[in-house]
């Protein structure tokens, strides 16, 4: 067994240890676990600071949970454009690969809830017809690879797969998603690292919500990754009392850009059941954007995207910087709110066709 292994087993898992863990009722934590399971490591467990922060929102099970009657419990639909079992195919040329039913930990906002925690909705033995469904589709050029989490996969599992998939011709580029790095580092080993790079062009998409998650093991993590030549992006849920704060999210931006990952995405978060307590508004995900741009670098400033309800897929959302536009000048707003004109491109007015002249069928003239 491994050293990750040997973490991930010291985990919390049951409800009475949770409860007593967090000072929580008992009784409540058992029937919030059989909505959705509960499961926190004991690195990620250490990052809380006080009871409610940041790194406690998203982790630690809450009684509104329960309570609330809003949301789906398959928002985007993935059921719906799932043609074989562990495979989403919503998109024309690139497709998600479900492979794993684990988590390290597991998110109270997570999207797939439904799923996710339930070896009988992702099974492994779903994952050969998902390799089957790649090689019968030449469209498909690049394959996300997910659940779960896919790292929870032994390396020789994981090697399985993305062997399988990189054999398939049509396939280009093959897309890691992971919150490994956040929810227990130790999983990143130089012997894993060593593996996926035989693999390239291989990405890696992250997840952190906070800047308090990155730790020193986070960033040793990262760093091994990045050292293997694998792009790294990550990916950040937009939360109520988490980093719907301009300042938290900047910072966030910012550290993450410090141990090589780009910021890729800020989702608004999912029409989850079960997750109002966590939503923000539009309007605050907006703010963000506009504490963002300009305010740090173009490079720290990710996509603000919704993923439609009804699978609609991921739309982007901006701020209104362009504030008018006609054929003669555009009007624009900077980050600071001070308005700038930029002159249109001068079009040439359209000639007129020059109207047909009828051929003369009495005379030698030319028409």
């Amino acid at each position: 067994m491994d050293d990750w292994q040997r973490i991930l087993q010291g985990s919390l898992r049951k409800p009475e240890e949770i409860a007593q863990k967090f000072g929580l009722d008992k009784e409540e934590v058992k029937r919030i676990a059989r909505a959705f399971k509960t499961q926190i490591t004991p690195y990620y467990a250490g990052l809380i600071k006080e009871r409610g922060d940041a790194i406690w929102k998203q982790i630690v099970p809450d009684p509104a949970e329960l309570r609330e009657h809003t949301g789906d419990a398959d928002p985007l639909l993935e059921d719906e454009d799932s043609p074989v079992p562990g495979i989403v195919h919503r998109y024309p040329d690139r497709l998600l690969f479900l492979v794993s039913h684990s988590c390290a930990s597991y998110c109270r906002f997570c999207t797939r809830k439904r799923k996710v925690g339930d070896p009988s909705k992702i099974h492994p033995r779903y994952i050969e017809q998902g390799i089957e469904y790649i090689r019968n589709h030449p469209e498909v050029r690049d394959v996300i690879i997910s659940g779960g989490d896919p790292l929870m996969l032994s390396d020789r599992k994981l090697e399985a797969i993305l062997k399988a998939v990189r054999a398939i011709p049509h396939v280009e580029i093959l897309r890691i998603g992971t919150r490994t790095p956040c929810f227990l580092p130790q999983r990143i080993t130089e012997k894993l690292v060593a593996m996926l790079r035989k693999y390239h062009p291989l990405y890696v998409n992250v997840h952190f919500n906070h800047p308090d998650e990155i730790t020193p093991e986070a960033a040793r993590a990262l760093g091994l990754l990045a050292d293997a030549g694998i792009p790294l992006g990550n990916q950040t849920v937009l939360l109520k009392g988490v980093n719907d704060d301009p300042q938290v999210m900047r910072r966030l931006m910012q550290k993450l850009l410090t141990v090589r990952v780009r910021p890729y995405y800020i989702y608004q978060a999912d029409y989850v059941a079960g997750t109002e307590h966590l939503r923000t508004t539009v309007e605050k995900g907006l703010e963000i954007m506009d504490g963002l741009r300009g305010w740090t670098s173009g490079m720290a400033v990710p996509y603000y995207c919704i993923d439609a309800p009804g699978g609609g897929g991921k739309i982007p959302v901006l701020p209104k910087y362009l504030q008018s536009i006609n054929d003669e000048q555009v009007v624009l707003r900077n980050y600071a709110g001070e308005l700038f004109v930029y002159p249109q491109v001068r079009q040439k007015p359209k000639r007129k066709p020059r109207p047909a002249i009828a051929p003369c069928y009495n005379c030698d003239a030319p028409v």
